[in-house]
């Protein structure tokens, strides 16, 4: 996933996990980005505003070092309608299910995949995430998922764009002159010459 103006700081809600404290049965997290981190989501994606975003993740270690994280990403975001300007709020619910893997698996199973596809028709699984640094930010992961499931051109329920149609001028183009000139009356030629 990579979102706009991504950077390396452009981490405006951090939740970080340490995957070696993960327990076996799995954790499950509730997060809630604080009025800071919601104008820097805001800033960050070019919205208006983000007004709330919860995020609910059950995180599940796997064998092999990987990690599951399931779960919703579930925000209000303030835009501007693209058809009458005015400001609007859409909700956005967006579900997130993905494996986490330590970076010498990522390249690995990436491979597997390629060389799975074979040209064929079938659906082929996403290669996992890398595991930075025995870290999982769940705050990363939900502002990911968020900006993904922004609309770029948001409308205001009911708002249709009507451009304003007017008649062409049959005498407004770019041969109009000469097309003038064509029709004035030819003269008679004068005798002698």
């Amino acid at each position: 996933m990579t979102r706009p103006d991504a950077g390396p700081n452009t981490d405006p809600w951090r939740e970080p996990v340490t995957v070696a404290q993960i327990p076996d049965t799995g954790l499950h997290r509730e997060i809630e980005a604080s009025p800071r981190e919601r104008v820097a989501m805001a800033e960050v994606a070019g919205l208006r505003e983000v007004v709330s975003a919860h995020a609910s993740f059950d995180v599940t270690p796997r064998s092999g070092g990987r990690v599951h994280v399931g779960g919703h990403v579930r925000a209000r975001v303030g835009q501007t309608c693209v058809v009458t300007l005015d400001p609007i709020e859409n909700d956005l619910d967006e579900e997130v299910d993905l494996v986490f893997a330590p970076p010498e698996q990522v390249r690995q199973l990436a491979d597997l995949i390629e060389q799975g596809q074979d040209g064929e028709d079938v659906e082929v699984p996403d290669p996992p995430e890398a595991i930075v640094n025995g870290v999982i930010d769940l705050g990363r992961l939900a502002t990911d998922a968020l900006f993904l499931a922004i609309d770029p051109y948001p409308r205001k329920p009911g708002a249709v764009f009507e451009p304003d149609v007017t008649a062409p001028d049959p005498e407004d183009h770019p041969f109009a002159a000469l097309s003038a000139l064509q029709e004035k009356p030819k003269g008679k030629k004068p005798k002698g010459k």
